[in-house]
């Protein structure tokens, strides 16, 4: 295809409120390295990673420039953000194949290669590099992959980062097949997604959530919904499961560690409610608990989600589909946290 000299997409020109993203059609076309594909963006979704990014959520300094991307590496700016793509290779490098012209993929947003390179310390798609906000991205061939599926592609973008977290915190923790698994916000985008990949290894699910949303993640196959104001240990018993899955965090935390059975093992990707927890100790040690920090990719991790998206193990869930040019309210319909799945923009 002729590529245009100029493409559109959102960027974000600093951190701070939604006043920070910017539409803009003069965008250049990102260059590409030799080992490099270009994509053509049919669609990206939405994620936290997007507002804490803006917002300097992920900064421990004392200046949000300090380290406030998801690398703890400081923002160039002006960036286009987006984990989640979903699209067509128009372009490669140099020193990657032309058959690959015409795929369609989803990309791996944990990047381990940038400019031809192995990184140091991974970089995120749409963080430490530009992302899917736009009309063209380009990332490292190997982080490009195939799909093979007759999903739409915004039911595809709303797989990569969601369902790669899930896949991930699954995979640290070894669940195994009869195992009872303990999800904490369980209808957002990575609490769906691993209700649905827990199933899909054999697990029994305990699903928290709100009332309203209990059906639809029986539906997804939990096979007990607690509200997110219960008392777990009331609720569930001591000793009662053998992973927890968490992604709140908050003022219930130390709770999550007693309803693990000895041995268990606990996984944590996000912290929504409350980023700070004490930690009885004693209760750490004396339980022979295992505590899994999950944010790279384990090296197969994104491989095992393209089989199960492509033998139908696992569903898009799609809550609402924006243009791109409306980010700024899909990003605040994504922070009511109303609804079950995905948000996803549509470009083009």
């Amino acid at each position: 295809m002729s590529l245009p000299e100029k493409m559109y997409g959102v960027v974000l020109t600093g951190h701070g409120g939604q006043e920070a993203l910017e539409w803009r059609d003069d965008l250049p076309l990102p260059i590409l390295a030799k080992q490099d594909v270009l994509i053509q963006v049919a669609a990206a979704a939405v994620n936290n990673t997007d507002i804490y990014t803006r917002t300097a959520w992920y900064s421990k300094g004392e200046a949000a420039t300090d380290d406030a991307s998801w690398s703890g590496i400081p923002i160039s700016f002006p960036r286009v953000q987006g984990a989640d793509v979903c699209g067509r290779i128009v372009a490669v490098g140099a020193e990657v194949e032309r058959s690959r012209i015409g795929e369609r993929v989803i990309v791996e947003p944990c990047i381990r290669k940038a400019n031809d390179i192995i990184l140091p310390t991974p970089w995120y798609f749409g963080s430490e590099c530009d992302g899917g906000f736009a009309q063209f991205t380009r990332i490292a061939s190997c982080h490009a992959h195939a799909v093979h599926s007759d999903l739409t592609d915004v039911e595809l973008a709303s797989f990569p980062c969601a369902y790669s977290t899930a896949e991930n915190m699954l995979t640290r923790a070894g669940v195994r097949d009869r195992e009872t698994v303990l999800i904490t916000g369980a209808s957002g985008g990575v609490g769906s997604a691993t209700v649905q990949l827990a199933c899909a290894r054999g697990a029994k699910v305990v699903a928290v959530t709100s009332l309203e949303k209990a059906k639809a993640l029986t539906a997804l196959g939990a096979t007990k919904t607690l509200n997110r104001n219960d008392n777990y240990v009331t609720a569930l018993g001591r000793n009662a499961v053998d992973v927890v899955i968490d992604l709140v965090a908050g003022e219930q935390w130390a709770s999550l560690l007693d309803v693990l059975r000895p041995g268990g093992r606990y996984a944590v990707a996000g912290a929504i409610a409350r980023p700070l927890a004490e930690l009885d100790i004693r209760t750490l040690y004396l339980k022979d608990l295992s505590l899994l920090g999950c944010t790279v990719l384990d090296p197969n991790v994104f491989g095992a989600l393209i089989q199960r998206i492509e033998n139908k193990d696992i569903k898009p869930l799609i809550a609402k589909c924006f243009p791109l040019k409306e980010i700024k309210a899909a990003q605040r319909i994504f922070a009511d946290k109303t609804y079950v799945g995905k948000i996803v923009l549509k470009l083009g």
